[in-house]
């Protein structure tokens, strides 16, 4: 039996934020008729295994440290049973899948056609898709847009398969009590803090002396050392040769370190060491579209991929902010231009801000100062910095105290902001507001033009000297 032939204006190959939301502004907005495929489940990383269950398992590890904060206030409780990870789990699982119902129900209503299966492509026109059921379809599209997303990456070395991803992290039935993360970035860090914060012994490998090396200094060096205020292991100068299963539910690790080779019996082991493209089997290399040396598709700034008429953004595209908040303004942009008739539409791909939920939150926006000092001139900047220990805190016992740090970095005699840097409780709403001030192009002076709002941790920011 020959494939179904379907025709449309516009594929979007992705059903994660940054597709289907230019998929809805193309149809729902601009009438082109959109088809969208997707092989796992609508809303992506972001929705099912990234940013929303992650805020959830964050938001249950800061109730537990308030409760434990708690004492320091005159509150006193007696735990009658330890946190019930499995219930938590499954009320989890019941939320993301309530957003998947609305993902979809939002396609309904934009008149987009949903497919779920795999596409790979036959040529530039053309895409085959497979179903679940083993049956084919092949649609023939005018424009297509490639926002597939990516995947988590596991190491080299023997074993790697025992243990298990951010992926994995989710699937999680029982928590684990000993667990290894293996990894620098934002993932590993979030990971780490929220399993500590709700009891996990938690050991942190990572290849250098910190985490978090994109990030300014002041980040990485106030997030390591609190880190390690909390009692989290961190393991520098880390490389592991193998992960054994020991059959009963636990594994071995080896590895070595700063303090030389060892091994470590954990119940789960967590790699947070990347992601790689998820564009393994779409068949990019049949129809021309270039990829860097890490897979991702390279694209300008308008999203356009080096053949006419295929574009690409989100986690699968060289852009390098792989935040979902960054894809979807990308694909209404996108749309906003080919379908929309607003030429030049496009994304600005500067001062974009972001955070992570470590404990406590990160929040950064703009040039870190090392990156300032070498685009502008060290002559050129002038830094301001502050540490305090918030209000919060004022309670308690000196060595539970949480320092907060704030850095703005300012160019010129104007003293333009262009790197605001914040640690400490709060930091992902207050970023929200002050990044708008930052991509606004405010200045120190504009900052110290406005009241601070007493007693907060925000003011801070319209007082520094």
């Amino acid at each position: 039996m020959a494939p179904i032939q379907k025709e449309c204006d516009y594929l979007v190959i992705g059903g994660g934020s940054g597709g289907l939301a230019s998929a809805r502004r193309a149809s729902g907005m601009y009438g082109a008729k959109t088809i969208a495929i997707e092989s796992k489940r609508l809303g992506g990383t972001c929705v099912n295994v990234g940013c929303v269950p992650k805020k959830v398992t964050w938001n249950a590890a800061s109730i537990a440290e308030t409760v434990h904060d708690a004492k320091a206030y005159g509150f006193s409780f007696q735990e009658t049973a330890p946190f019930d990870w499995t219930t938590f789990k499954h009320k989890r699982d019941a939320f993301v899948q309530r957003l998947n119902g609305i993902y979809e129900r939002n396609l309904n209503n934009d008149k987009i056609e949903y497919i779920h299966g795999r596409a790979t492509f036959i040529d530039k026109k053309s895409v085959e898709v497979k179903l679940d059921d083993g049956s084919k379809q092949t649609i023939n599209a005018k424009k297509v847009l490639i926002a597939v997303g990516g995947h988590p990456s596991l190491p080299p070395i023997p074993g790697a398969e025992h243990g298990i991803t951010s992926d994995g992290f989710f699937e999680l039935e029982k928590q684990p009590k000993k667990v290894a993360i293996i990894g620098a970035g934002y993932i590993a860090v979030e990971m780490a803090g929220m399993l500590k914060a709700l009891g996990t012994e938690t050991h942190l490998f990572i290849r250098h002396d910190k985490f978090l090396r994109n990030f300014d200094p002041m980040i990485q060096d106030r997030v390591v050392a609190e880190y390690e205020r909390q009692g989290i292991v961190i393991h520098r100068y880390s490389d592991q040769s193998n992960l054994e299963d020991l059959g009963n539910g636990w594994k071995k690790l080896s590895y070595k370190d700063s303090n030389g080779e060892g091994e470590l019996e954990i119940d789960c082991v967590l790699w947070a060491i990347g992601r790689s493209p998820e564009v393994e089997d779409l068949g990019l290399e049949k129809i021309g579209v270039k990829q860097n040396q890490k897979g991702l598709i390279t694209v300008d700034e308008y999203q356009n991929t080096n053949v006419e008429d295929i574009f690409s953004l989100g986690d699968c595209c060289d852009k390098g902010f792989e935040l979902t908040p960054v894809a979807i303004a990308a694909g209404r942009r996108l749309s906003d231009r080919v379908f929309g008739g607003k030429e030049g539409a496009r994304l600005e791909y500067a001062y974009i801000p972001s955070v992570v939920f470590a404990h406590p939150e990160v929040g950064t926006i703009g040039f870190t100062e090392p990156q300032a000092k070498e685009e502008f001139g060290e002559e050129n900047i002038k830094v301001y910095n502050t540490s305090f220990t918030d209000m919060y805190y004022s309670m308690m016992d000196q060595d539970e105290k949480v320092q907060a740090s704030y850095k703005l970095i300012c160019v010129g005699k104007e003293e333009k902001i262009v790197g605001l840097h914040i640690l400490g409780l709060g930091s992902s709403e207050i970023l929200q507001g002050f990044g708008v001030a930052v991509k606004m192009g405010a200045t120190k002076k504009d900052f110290d033009s406005c009241v601070a709002i007493h007693p907060t941790a925000a003011e801070e920011l319209v007082t520094l000297k």
